[in-house]
């Protein structure tokens, strides 16, 4: 019995469209381009809708107060973002986020204390017996000077902290405890120089934010509008350096940094640059976080904080920036709601709502919401 040659063998025929009440279903030209465009524009478009929600609804609907509350979580989500650049998608589970947080939230107070005093001492040091400025603190008196530090003090912090740890192949459990140490250098330093930084309670007292009164309604909106577009725009950033070439690279690094390195590129780079990165939306973040509460304290930065946001991106889904940010959300409203409704038992409700997500939805929420996504198409498809 010989084979048939090549040129006599065809392919099984495919079944066939099912009938439909005018004749055979016949698939629309273009609609599987149109899928895969819409595939491509479903994160814009959710993201545009989110916005909007945040940007319009939000200030007509909340009084001032929560308005505040809301606009103070936004700050800890631009610092969720970056742990969720950095830890999401990099792998590198930094804890000591508080740290960049403070250096960029010090740079912001201390240009409001010299621009309250108009030229004297700011109250604090009197109060400590200074009686001349410090030279640290003259170059603060220039807007421009103080903005520009905001972020490049904790870029270039993070960036030297990088290239000393990611050279060396320090990674896993033994670089989240090395920057957990640093955020616990951090808060001995300041609480140590009372006359520099405040002491213990820092930096407060604030009462013009660049020629606005900082206790009027109007100024608190405009920031909060001023923190959701801070946000809107690191995420589109975030966003669009995660799917860029450099992004498919930093997913290598976190799930074979070895095999990247045997392929000819250097993990180090890449992990530097995007512990740079995070570090730089933890400053912006701790910038804004200044006028929106009032106050910048070594409290603030400490290891305990630090922690708190890494839970709330891991509730929220670490493995999606959407995730980091709803997780920072949801944490921070669920600790004012506690400590509101429940002051005697609100730290173990926090606790017992993070140990409820992390066992129903170990990928966080936006991950459960995926699986139920992913269950409804099947049950669909199978319907």
């Amino acid at each position: 019995m010989t084979a048939a040659p090549d040129s006599q063998i065809t392919a099984p025929p495919e079944p066939a469209e099912p009938a439909g009440p005018a004749g055979p279903a016949v698939r629309p030209a273009g609609a599987e381009a149109d899928g895969s465009r819409w595939s491509r524009l479903r994160g814009p478009a959710a993201f545009v809708a989110v916005a909007l929600l945040v940007l319009v609804v939000a200030p007509l609907l909340l009084e001032p107060f929560r308005l505040g509350l809301l606009a103070k979580y936004l700050t800890y989500a631009i610092v969720a973002l970056g742990i969720g650049l950095a830890w999401g998608k990099g792998g590198m589970l930094t804890l000591g986020q508080g740290v960049f947080f403070g250096l960029g939230g010090y740079a912001m107070g201390m240009y409001l204390k010299l621009n309250d005093a108009g030229g004297d001492l700011p109250d604090f040091m009197v109060w400590s017996g200074v009686e001349r400025l410090p030279a640290l603190w003259k170059p603060f008196g220039n807007p421009v000077f103080a903005i520009g530090m905001v972020l490049v003090l904790p870029f270039a912090v993070a960036l030297l902290l990088g290239v000393l740890v990611f050279r060396q192949r320090v990674r896993g459990a033994y670089f989240a405890i090395l920057t957990q140490a640093l955020a616990a250098a951090m808060v001995i330093l300041l609480v140590g120089q009372q006359g520099l930084t405040g002491g213990t309670n820092g930096l407060t007292n604030f009462f013009d934010f660049f020629g606005n009164d900082l206790a009027t309604e109007e100024t608190q909106r405009g920031l909060y509008l001023l923190v959701a577009t801070v946000l809107g725009v690191l995420y589109l950033l975030a966003w669009q350096l995660v799917r860029s070439r450099f992004g498919r690279l930093l997913v290598a690094v976190r799930d074979g940094e070895d095999r990247v390195r045997f392929l000819g590129y250097n993990p180090a780079t890449v992990k530097t640059l995007t512990f740079a990165v995070s570090a730089g939306m933890a400053g912006i973040a701790g910038a804004l976080f200044v006028p929106v509460v009032g106050i910048i304290s070594p409290a603030l930065l400490g290891v305990v904080p630090s922690l708190e946001l890494v839970v709330a991106v891991a509730v929220g889904g670490r493995f999606a920036l959407a995730g980091a940010v709803l997780g920072a959300v949801v944490m921070g409203y669920a600790r004012t709601y506690f400590s509101e409704e429940l002051p005697d038992a609100w730290l173990y409700l926090q606790g017992a709502l993070f140990i409820l997500v992390m066992t129903l939805a170990p990928r966080g929420l936006t991950g459960l919401a995926g699986t139920l996504r992913q269950a409804w198409k099947s049950r669909r498809a199978a319907a």
